[in-house]
């Protein structure tokens, strides 16, 4: 995000309460219109269903400077997702009818909104290709790139450390907890991911990249 968006946003909505919450502690429930938007300054936010299994399935992960749930604050669309911190999260709770008016005024804000949203849903929709015509192994994939290009902290070689772990990647790609574990095996195997005590060390994000679609 621009700095001068980012320097924009932090001056609107840090003048509105702020509220502190521990990790994996849900603050919005499926069936539940929250009466503000949400504008995270520290830690990280999943948005998520529940499959017919009962497992969580995430659609979406936000994190500084974000802000939700904005279809709800725009549209006046009831909400059916769950909202839970994947870390401790510090968000500040500013009224939807403040949120409409600042973005009304901020074309520019509006602008990196409306972007930020294609790009989320460019992922949604590669999610679904995988989903509906790809093996378990590049559904994992292509969560792992993404992880890499969304959050992952770039080391100085080709590769990124993700701190995640194998249930959120399961969330992620809905898939099962096992079939996770058996294809990081393959890739531990293959030398394109290794597990350490800082996380999932992605060696070569241009190699995994290459992989996806294949089953070798």
């Amino acid at each position: 995000m621009d700095s001068t968006i980012s320097h924009t946003l932090d001056q609107f909505f840090l003048k509105y309460p702020k509220r502190s919450y521990p990790k994996d502690q849900i603050i919005i429930f499926a069936g539940e219109n929250p009466d503000k938007v949400y504008y995270v300054v520290e830690g990280k936010v999943a948005q998520y269903d529940i499959s017919y299994r009962g497992d969580e399935v995430i659609t979406n992960i936000f994190k500084p400077p974000a802000f939700f749930p904005m279809s709800n604050a725009i549209n006046g669309t009831d909400n059916h997702l769950f909202f839970k911190t994947e870390t401790e999260t510090v968000v500040h709770l500013a009224p939807p009818a403040d949120v409409i008016a600042f973005l009304t005024s901020n074309p520019d804000v509006m602008l990196d909104l409306l972007g930020r949203v294609y790009r989320g849903m460019d992922g949604i929709l590669g999610r679904v290709v995988h989903l509906m015509s790809g093996t378990a192994r590049s559904r994992l994939i292509y969560e792992l790139i993404i992880e890499c290009r969304r959050f992952g902290h770039k080391e100085q070689s080709k590769g990124f450390i993700l701190d995640t772990h194998e249930k959120d990647l399961a969330a992620r790609s809905g898939l099962s907890r096992e079939t996770v574990s058996r294809e990081m095996k393959r890739l531990k195997e293959q030398s394109i991911i290794a597990i350490t005590s800082d996380g999932i060390h992605v060696l070569d994000l241009a190699r995994l990249e290459g992989l996806l679609g294949s089953e070798v």
